[in-house]
């Protein structure tokens, strides 16, 4: 009887003692043993997507929890006004195109040829006014003729002469070509309404709104027929990628974990198959602990923030999920000058 009672004692004392290691077990690789747990919240970016040029809402192609692909047309305004402006400044740039190739070109053959005619016909012209107002001269002192015609006759030679001149010039001009001033304007004229062209067809083109990334629509903010203003917010983007964790570690921890050290992030909903993640960013400032992270630590407790990287993101991480972190401090740093 005795010997059973022994040996019921003894059995107690050991499985006290395996349950009293296993308890010891757990609470060291949860408290400061092999494994650093961590609370934190799912951090997700958003992009607010909106249009460079205002205008009216055509299309909007996609409803709210909609799964978008990056490049495709989220929302579409009415590109009626933008496609004329790009018209009107194609043709004011194919107007100063033809003007440079005239300025540096020079005056055709014919035109040349039509110069030198008017010149020889004003030559023509004035020499009978020439002949005309010496007549005049002569008659006008023998009281043949008035003073009023005298003046006129002089006054038809002056303006003969004038346009002689004036041709005469617009002939040089035609054989010498025009000033590099004038070709140089030209060009200036012409690199003017290039860039008005290419401003033109990048307003057309800011019409559509193309996803920069892949993720799902958060928010539609507008409808078809909204009148917006250039910058104003048409609908809200949660990206797929990155998705991190944003944690807190006491300062006592800090020492223990590295960027790119590994990590396992868990969610209430599936506990049992974590989230493969690496640490990616750990601040270089210390701040209390957030209201938000579920910790049993001391509010007031310094902690740093730090960033873990999911690398396998599904649907099951959404914004602001309270999660858990898990650290192996059994993995070594990597070595200075190493990646880590």
């Amino acid at each position: 009887m005795k010997k059973k009672v022994l040996l019921l004692g003894l059995a107690a004392v050991a499985a006290a003692g395996i349950l009293g290691y296993r308890h010891w077990q757990q609470q060291r690789s949860v408290n400061g043993g092999d494994t650093l747990t961590l609370y934190g919240n799912v951090d997700i970016r958003k992009v607010d997507l909106g249009f460079r040029v205002g205008g009216r809402i055509e299309q909007v192609l996609f409803e709210e929890g909609n799964k978008i692909r990056r490049g495709d047309r989220v929302a579409v305004l009415d590109r009626a006004p933008y496609k004329n402006d790009v018209a009107l400044a194609r043709a004011t740039l194919d107007r100063a195109a033809a003007e440079l190739t005239r300025l540096k070109n020079g005056m055709r053959p014919q035109e040349i040829k039509q110069a030198r005619a008017r010149v020889a016909e004003y030559q023509a012209t004035l020499l009978t006014l020439k002949e005309e107002h010496r007549r005049n001269s002569d008659l006008v002192t023998q009281n043949v003729v008035s003073r009023q015609a005298f003046d006129n006759s002089l006054a038809r030679r002056d303006a003969a002469q004038a346009r002689l001149e004036n041709a005469r010039e617009a002939l040089a001009l035609a054989e010498e070509g025009f000033r590099q001033e004038d070709i140089a304007a030209g060009q200036a004229q012409f690199a003017e309404a290039e860039a008005r062209l290419e401003n033109a067809q990048i307003r057309l083109a800011d019409t559509v709104i193309l996803a920069p990334s892949d993720g799902v629509l958060l928010t539609r903010v507008v409808e078809p027929g909204t009148i917006l203003a250039a910058g104003q917010t048409v609908a809200t983007l949660s990206l797929n990628d990155p998705v991190w964790v944003r944690a807190y570690v006491p300062e006592p921890d800090l020492g223990k974990i590295w960027p790119g050290m590994p990590a396992e992030i868990l969610t209430d909903s599936r506990p049992d198959r974590p989230y493969r993640g690496h640490v990616g960013f750990i601040s270089p400032e210390a701040e209390f602990t957030p209201k938000n992270v579920e910790t049993p630590r001391l509010r007031t407790d310094l902690v740093f923030r730090l960033r873990v990287i999911a690398e396998n993101p599904d649907e099951g991480l959404r914004q602001g999920m309270p999660v858990t972190v898990r650290l192996d401090t059994r993995n070594p740093p990597p070595k200075r000058g190493q990646g880590g």
